[in-house]
């Protein structure tokens, strides 16, 4: 009997282990695009040249990184992810920066979504999405 719980709670903690859900992948990516975002802008103030973010088709881009700069990669991890709208981010080189937002949805899913945003202060943060 003692086997078999074990079994049973080891099944079940593998099953919950696996489990990738689909608020998970975007919650992923919106990370991984805070992230991404105060790469960038730490690269701009080193360089001194302002860099923009901007949603593309197959997921974003930085403009205006030097290219002796580290290329920042430009597709999202899950090809469901997707911002929304065209709004395009200035991240730097100057200190303080307007506050800025970016809304990321996961395409045809009914899941919530997220949005990444600064106060132009503090780091881009991931916060639910209105």
């Amino acid at each position: 009997m003692v086997v078999v719980a074990i079994i049973g709670l080891g099944t079940a903690l593998a099953t919950l282990a696996l489990r990738d859900t689909e608020g998970a992948a975007l919650a992923r990516d919106a990370e991984r695009l805070a992230a991404l975002l105060e790469s960038a802008r730490a690269q701009s103030r080193a360089t001194g040249v302002p860099v923009h973010w901007r949603p593309t088709a197959a997921g974003f881009a930085f403009d205006g990184l030097p290219a002796s700069a580290a290329a920042l990669p430009g597709n999202w991890l899950d090809t469901r992810t997707a911002a929304v709208g065209n709004a395009t981010l200035t991240l730097g080189p100057e200190p303080v920066i307007g506050a800025q937002a970016v809304l990321l949805q996961r395409a045809g899913a009914d899941t919530p979504p997220l949005r990444v945003a600064t106060d132009g202060l503090r780091p881009f943060v991931v916060e639910p999405g209105q």
